[in-house]
């Protein structure tokens, strides 16, 4: 394992490279919202990966783990900014064949959101309990179940455990996902807890119905971070890349 940070405008963004080949295929990995690369989840995926012979680069986003940034002043401009940094960084290490993308919740967005905007660097992209509502919640005047008017955005929003810009909602706002996920023609494992009470099942199985080419596999009594479902998690992945592997 190699640790080291990625220099974005400025901005140092954490991340870990796992070998699993001294040359081969490599994928990006991305946390969630108040995440970081060391949850269980995000752990798993990495190990899964690699044992399928995937290489794994983990970041850490704007305000998130050890990355720069405040919590607060995280955007998903931002990250989208940041993961193209990444998806530069890795397209430049002379030992990644293919490259892929996976992100966990708002990570999971961001995958649908560089799948899109990089669909020609990209081979697979692997979107994890996706949170892809954000930006529709944004403009209804909703952010994680703390409410607000859409049309007159505060300063701040503050929950229990979190506080943001209100920059990350007119941000938000601004983005339409379902744009991204047109342009992506590249395989898509998506893999969603039916019992999520974060992102609705309901938005994993419309987005597998949005792409050309996609897998939708649900984990059955699954909450948001398969939470007691880890080994089917890993299960997903690895059979993707495994039986799946010379169609990718």
């Amino acid at each position: 394992m190699e640790e080291f940070y990625i220099n974005n405008d400025g901005i140092r963004l954490h991340a870990r490279l796992d070998r699993a080949a001294e040359k081969g295929p490599l994928c990006i990995l991305i946390h969630g919202f108040t995440g970081h690369m060391e949850e269980d989840h995000i752990i798993t995926a990495q190990k899964a990966m690699n044992e399928a012979g995937i290489s794994v680069l983990r970041a850490e986003m704007y305000g998130h783990g050890k990355s720069g940034g405040e919590f607060k002043d995280h955007t998903l401009y931002k990250w989208v900014t940041n993961a193209l940094a990444v998806v530069s960084y890795a397209k430049g290490l002379d030992h990644v064949t293919d490259l892929y993308m996976c992100g966990h919740s708002q990570g999971g967005l961001l995958t649908m959101l560089i799948g899109g905007m990089c669909a020609d660097d990209l081979k697979a992209i692997l979107p994890l309990s996706p949170a892809w509502m954000i930006p529709d919640n944004a403009r209804e005047g909703i952010v994680l179940g703390n409410r607000f008017d859409p049309e007159h955005i505060p300063e701040k929003l503050v929950s229990d455990s979190w506080e943001l810009s209100g920059d990350y909602i007119r941000t938000a706002q601004t983005i339409h996902v379902e744009d991204s996920i047109s342009r992506f023609k590249g395989k898509v494992l998506i893999v969603h807890g039916n019992e999520d009470p974060t992102v609705p099942y309901s938005y994993a199985e419309k987005a597998a119905g949005l792409y050309s080419d996609a897998v939708l596999i649900p984990i059955h009594g699954a909450d948001h971070c398969f939470v007691g479902h880890l080994d089917e998690l890993a299960d997903s992945i690895k059979e993707f890349f495994g039986s799946g592997m010379n169609n990718i």
